[in-house]
């Protein structure tokens, strides 16, 4: 089966979204990116034991540092799933594109644009 997902996003993997760090996320939004979203184990079923509890604590938090620095927590979300649910994978994909479409731009791409 051939899963189509808008062109626009990026894929990083990791080991486990426990090794989320929070810089990663906020070095995407400070390079301009407009939004981010992490795909983990379903809730109970990480490898790793916790780390998809762990990351999805970072990404609240992380949430609550994007809005002190004017940009909309809502570029960010953190989805579970299994490695079994790639037409959901893809539905995800066009949902959250579709999402930052209709947020525009990050206001951090013009202010680095004019650096």
């Amino acid at each position: 089966m051939r899963l189509t997902y808008p062109t626009g996003v990026k894929i990083i993997r990791m080991p486990c979204t426990g090794k989320l760090d929070h810089l990663y996320v906020l070095r995407a939004f400070e390079n301009g990116i407009d939004g981010v979203f992490v795909a983990g184990c379903l809730e109970g079923q990480c490898h790793f034991r916790e780390g998809n509890l762990n990351a999805a604590k970072r990404v609240k938090h992380i949430k609550t540092l994007l809005e002190q620095v004017g940009i909309d927590p809502e570029r960010l979300a953190m989805y579970n799933l299994s490695a079994a649910q790639g037409p959901r994978w893809a539905e995800i994909c066009t949902e959250f594109t579709e999402r930052i479409r209709k947020l525009g731009p990050s206001p951090l791409r013009n202010k680095r644009q004019k650096a």
